[in-house]
């Protein structure tokens, strides 16, 4: 890390920088009312108002990048599209003013729309120049004259160096987080920028050079986060992707991507995330280079599987090239890069929602246990149909020109992401609480039908009362089978779910062009939806969250991490790999040592190997995480993996830190 890195990760970390913000001089919620939100015309205009709110250029320090907000404000984000993957390769190779060369090529031929959609784009482009121009002009006048040079060239026409593509990048973040797009993900980093990189080390760069610029970009991408929330701080989507295979199945990790884990392991920051792609023939020492970077406490990088991944997106129809070409959306659904208009997480499948209503209202009169599992089979069906009905009465509706300027095919097609401009528009689902679900399945087959420990309505009466004066049955249902300890018992009846779920909702029509995609996330539902649903039969008192995503169940006894793995990769993932990471606590007292790491990257080997689609590793320590909620202004900077992002665990609401703190923590 170079003096000039130091002193501005000092001043980041400072947070001073936060107090220099405006806010705005009009009420952005009165302004927007002047435009219909519904238009091409009204969403190119708000987004040109909001750009005249940044009325300065703002560098911080020893600034490289520029573009950071002047503004405090923002136009309200509720039904903005993201979680998305821009045409980086397009756009950083043609600039701005190419874009605009190939929509004044097809105007002749553009029917009304297109030419609105247009005239739309180039209103937007518009005011980004001004806001490039006002950045160049005080980059000039600051002396800082290797960004107005850069600015000369980016963004308006293409990058020719690594830093230009790098000054672009976080131009590009910038004006489209004020067009109030959400969740926006750097896509396959060392993918698009290798050439950039290669270009500028034929030239002369260094190794070193190409690390201290990448680690600056990396802080400049942190000094706003703060504003781009999503559920929480942290939950912003800056996340990128590293390794994997291009197109046409060629290896993409390389010397950028080994730059890119340093300056990840040497900042210790939150942004950008880190999904690292792997894949059966990855060797051991990729992951023991991953667990290094876990090792800082960050809980990235995520893995995921490109032989479960790919074959499932081609599986539902995506071309084999876009397939092989897949990248993470602001968690860990997967997407296709730069011409997908997917909406990977457009609503939730609640599992122990749907087994507690079939507990009250099958499991009185069923005669077997498979008579009520069917039952359960039955409601998922339904349960599908009713997301898929209320997917399908809310598609997106607000245009969103800038971005979909970025998105291929759209100027081809001169159509909005939103009016069918992209390549693929499918509808993901999640899949949430599966391990409670299916452990709830394994106590009312043991205590009710197999050993007959309580009836049926002794059950219900104690779920009712959410076991207050019923702590003996609820210590047996706790001692039953659960998923996570290689227990078929368990395992199999979340087999049982996730075939039924993924059976019948894989490519369904949705009413966009698209189809439907299951997967085995949560996103923050298992804090929110599982405080309205009451007690659960394997024990879970009313209200009480469920596991984050694929893992087991917060109340759960494991065995250890070994067979905790084994359970879930019982299941043919390849069918249910719309996103959403099997999720392992490890302590930190593990990391201090070489043959500790070595044993983490070998179990996270394991689970791909065994046919895991994602992992995540969070490298914890309980009494330290008590600690820092008692007295959080020693913690200012204490990192933890939340769902599929990190944050600052002192941001946190308290919630959230207590589900953290109560997941178990493994040794291996």
């Amino acid at each position: 890390m170079t003096e000039l890195v130091k002193r501005q990760l000092e001043l980041l970390n400072a947070r001073e920088y936060r107090k220099l913000r405006h806010p705005p001089e009009l009420d952005p919620d009165t302004v927007v009312q002047q435009w219909d939100k519904h238009t091409l015309e009204g969403e190119a205009a708000r987004f040109a108002y909001a750009c005249t709110c940044e009325k300065e250029a703002v560098f911080h320090g020893e600034d490289l990048f520029g573009f950071n907000r002047y503004c405090s404000g923002a136009l309200p984000n509720k039904g903005r599209f993201g979680n998305v993957v821009i045409d980086y390769e397009t756009v950083l190779a043609k600039g701005l003013c190419g874009i605009l060369d190939d929509i004044n090529a097809r105007r002749a031929t553009a029917d009304e729309e297109a030419q609105c959609y247009y005239d739309a784009v180039e209103t937007c482009y518009k005011a980004c120049f001004g806001l490039v121009e006002m950045y160049k002009k005080a980059a000039t006048v600051q002396g800082n004259t290797r960004l107005a040079q850069a600015l000369a060239q980016v963004p308006r026409h293409g990058a020719r160096s690594y830093y230009e593509a790098l000054v672009m990048l976080r131009f590009l973040s910038y004006v489209l987080r004020i067009n109030r797009c959400v969740h926006l993900p750097l896509g396959r980093f060392d993918l698009y920028m290798r050439p950039y990189y290669e270009r500028s080390v034929a030239e002369g760069m260094t190794e070193s050079e190409g690390l201290e610029l990448t680690e600056l970009f990396f802080i400049a991408m942190n000094f706003d986060s703060d504003l781009y929330i999503g559920i929480q701080k942290g939950d912003n989507g800056q996340s990128l992707v590293l390794g994997g295979c291009d197109r046409e199945g060629n290896e993409v990790f390389g010397p950028l991507s080994e730059i890119c884990l340093q300056a990840s392991e040497e900042l210790v920051l939150i942004d950008p995330k880190v999904n690292l792609r792997v894949n059966k023939s990855t060797p051991l020492p990729l992951y023991e280079r991953g667990t290094r970077l876990t090792k800082q406490g960050l809980g990235f990088p995520q893995y995921s599987n490109d032989d479960i991944a790919i074959p499932f997106l081609i599986s539902l129809g995506y071309d084999p090239a876009d397939a092989r070409n897949y990248a993470m959306a602001a968690c860990w659904e997967f997407i296709s890069s730069g011409n997908g208009a997917d909406t990977p997480n457009k609503t939730t499948m609640l599992f122990p929602l749907v087994v507690e209503r079939v507990t009250r209202e099958a499991l009185p009169t069923a005669k077997t246990f498979e008579e009520f599992l069917e039952a359960v089979g039955v409601a998922l069906d339904r349960e599908c149909d009713r997301l898929m009905e209320e997917c399908n009465k809310h598609p997106a509706t607000t245009p969103v020109p800038l971005l979909s300027s970025f998105i291929s095919p759209t100027i081809e097609q001169g159509r909005d992401i939103t009016r069918g401009g992209g390549k693929y528009h499918n509808y993901g689902l999640h899949g949430a609480g599966i391990s409670t679900a299916a452990d709830a399945l394994a106590a009312i087959r043991e205590g009710v039908f197999e050993r007959k420990d309580f009836t049926a309505r002794e059950l219900l009466a104690a779920l009712d009362a959410d076991f207050v004066g019923y702590e003996d049955m609820r210590k047996t249902l706790l001692s039953y089978p659960k998923m996570g300890n290689n227990d078929d018992r368990a395992d199999l009846l979340g087999c049982f779910l996730m075939d039924r779920y993924a059976s019948y909702l894989n490519g369904k029509p949705n009413h966009i062009g698209g189809v439907f995609r299951a997967g085995t996330g949560s996103a923050m539902t298992y804090i929110t939806s599982a405080a309205k649903i009451g007690a659960t039969a394997d024990g879970r008192r009313a209200g009480t969250p469920f596991a984050s995503s694929y893992s087991p169940s917060p109340d759960a006894r494991l065995k250890g991490p070994l067979s905790n793995i084994q359970s879930f990769t019982k299941f043919d993932l390849t069918r249910i790999c719309n996103g959403g990471p099997f999720t392992i606590e490890i302590h930190d007292t593990v990391f201090r040592n070489d043959e500790g790491e070595r044993k983490v990257a070998q179990l996270i080997k394991a689970y791909i190997d065994l046919g895991g689609h994602q992992i995540q590793i969070n490298a914890i320590n309980r009494d330290r995480l008590l600690d820092a909620q008692a007295h959080p202004e020693n913690y200012p900077n204490l990192i933890v993996r939340v769902w599929g992002w990190s944050g600052y665990f002192t941001e946190l609401d308290t919630v959230y830190q207590n589900h953290i703190i109560k997941r178990m923590e493994f040794t291996v």
